[in-house]
Order: structure tokens, then sequence, then C-alpha cells
């Protein structure tokens, strides 16, 4: 793991809580993007080398809406930034930890991403990311 790469915040109303976060930071974010694969519309906010990420379900049937009809809005996963997810996923793997997926998959912001299994964590949901290069 090299560094913490962002923090998943899930909302309900993207524009609303990009406005907040605007007026927090004092300046807007730097991306917003559509996943289709996990039903999600994503904003990146950069604080130095961290980010902020937030998450509005684009389906009542993705993982962020559930999440948030389960838990309310607030933080849904912390993101580590890694060198070669699939060797992390496999060491991970060996160690015992439960992964969500057997595959690393396109995730938002240009990257490769898995998730461990909160169960496994603590009750945190933590992502895998390695940037995809262009």
């Amino acid at each position: 793991m090299k560094k913490i790469d962002h923090i998943g915040i899930a909302v309900k109303d993207l524009a609303h809580s990009s406005d907040l976060y605007r007026r927090l930071l004092g300046y807007g974010s730097y991306k917003t993007e559509i996943v289709d694969t996990e039903k999600v519309i994503t904003e990146f906010f950069k604080i130095n080398e961290s980010k902020l990420e937030l998450l509005q379900a684009s389906s009542d049937e993705s993982a962020i809406a559930k999440f948030i009809e389960k838990r309310g809005e607030g933080i849904h996963h912390i993101a580590f930034a890694v060198d070669n997810i699939v060797d992390e996923m496999a060491r991970l793997k060996a160690d015992g930890f439960q992964l969500l997926s057997e595959k690393p998959k396109k995730g938002a912001d240009n990257k490769l991403v898995c998730f461990v299994h909160p169960k496994a964590m603590s009750g945190v949901l933590i992502e895998l990311c390695e940037s995809i290069e262009r």
C-alpha cells in the first residue's frame, strides 16, 4: 500500500453535496464521472495529494443506494493506492481477507479497483486502486 488515495462519501444529492464541499474547500471539483458498471455518478475533489470522492447512485440497484438506505449518507470507503493490484489482491487473499471480486474492475478516475469486504476490516469497506497508464 502506497498511500490513502481517496475517501469515498455516499450522498443522496450530488449537486447539493458538491456545493457543500466546494464551499468548505474554497474551490470546485476537478472531475465528474459516470461509472455505469457500479451504477454511480462520482465527483472528485483534490486536497494536496489526497482526494474526496462523492458518490451518488444512478440506480436504486446500486451499492450506494443500498448503503444510503441502510446507513444514511456518509463515509462509504477508504481507498489505498497500490502499485500492482493483482499482486495486492493475491497477497490479501493468501492472508485470509475476503475480496468482493476475483479480478480488478475498471473504476472511476482511470483506476483498476477491487474491494475488501467490510466484515474483514472492522466494518470499513476498503478499496484497492491502481492507476491505469495512458
